[in-house]
């Protein structure tokens, strides 16, 4: 293990803008050690003034819309604009193969040689509300190191989508045409919390399918509510692979920015976002301390048995178990 540095040597780090540190500081956030947790957090408490200035937003596709190319080319896109970019991925996944996300800086190799670009694979071995808390974290450190935009892949399929919508001020959804009926295969809440459609892979045989495709979606989202942004959904069709549309995502996204930074929703929205973190690792610490309790870890497992063999129900066996738990802790 690398010795750890104090927290004001990451904080002059982070502030000044080095990777190193930087990439020090996120391992900390993610350990699971006590004393590691309460220096991520003396660490995040510096830093917070220095956070929130940057543009956060969420992505997420259907299995084989070429997530990683898109992300690249859009960070390019934006780096090329002199704003630095930091790519972080969300992977709830993660947890069952003991990998990570598929190796980023290999996917995405030119972006990861870009010195205005960072790239951050998820942690692994994280559960659901484990891998949301480093993600939240490692966006407030790559901030503070000043970078302007972030970008959040989800990699996992399901709540991943909804823990990135919390996070993030837009959220843009990839789809495919051609693969299958996309508006019956899609859920509708995924199309609802979407800012943004885009219809990858627009080129070569492929062009009439996807702007067929373009034409469906628009005329879906007709049928939606109007959202609470201000900001009319739009449909457009791109191609990573050969850079095309890529601009004009870019303009809708800063579009996007400048509406709801003008009306009051993006301040509205990251309070919110802010108290549902707040929910969340309250929920979170507390279903540590449980588990981490010494009398309920002597008693969980003739409890599960019985609950497995039908000589107990569930609900009073949690009830047993938090009976326990209460009145050890008060």
């Amino acid at each position: 293990m690398r010795p750890r540095l104090s927290v004001d040597e990451y904080t002059k780090g982070i502030l000044a803008g080095d990777r190193n540190t930087l990439s020090r500081a996120i391992t900390i956030t993610e350990s699971r050690l006590k004393e590691d947790q309460i220096l991520a957090s003396a660490i995040l408490q510096d830093i917070l003034p220095y956070a929130g200035n940057a543009l956060r937003i969420g992505i997420t596709g259907v299995p084989g819309v070429g997530k990683s190319t898109f992300i690249e080319v859009l960070g390019k896109h934006i780096t090329s604009l002199g704003k630095r970019v930091a790519v972080l991925a969300i992977d709830p996944s993660s947890k069952k193969s003991g990998g990570s996300i598929l190796g980023d800086k290999t996917r995405m190799e030119k972006l990861a040689h870009d010195p205005m670009a960072f790239i951050r694979p998820s942690a692994t071995g994280l559960s659901l509300g484990g891998v949301a808390r480093s993600t939240r974290e490692s966006m407030l450190l790559c901030e503070a190191a000043g970078y302007e935009v972030i970008l959040i892949e989800t990699v996992g399929v399901g709540q991943s989508e909804t823990l990135v919508k919390g996070m993030t001020d837009f959220f843009l959804l990839l789809m495919l045409a051609g693969a299958g009926d996309e508006l019956q295969g899609m859920k509708k809440g995924i199309t609802e919390m979407a800012d943004l459609i885009a219809i990858n892979k627009c080129d070569g045989n492929n062009k009439a399918a996807a702007q067929k495709a373009m034409a469906e979606f628009r005329n879906a989202l007709h049928l939606l509510p109007e959202p609470e942004s201000g900001f009319s959904n739009p449909v457009v069709c791109c191609s990573a692979a050969e850079e095309s549309g890529i601009a004009e995502i870019w303009e809708h996204v800063q579009r996007f920015h400048e509406i709801t930074s003008e009306n009051g929703f993006l301040k509205k929205n990251r309070q919110l976002q802010n108290l549902d973190w707040m929910q969340d690792s309250v929920r979170q610490m507390l279903e540590e301390s449980f588990y981490d309790h010494p009398d309920i870890k002597r008693k969980l497992t003739a409890v599960k048995k019985a609950v497995a063999k039908g000589e107990l129900l569930p609900a009073a066996a949690a009830q047993q178990l938090i009976n326990l738990f209460v009145k050890r802790t008060i």
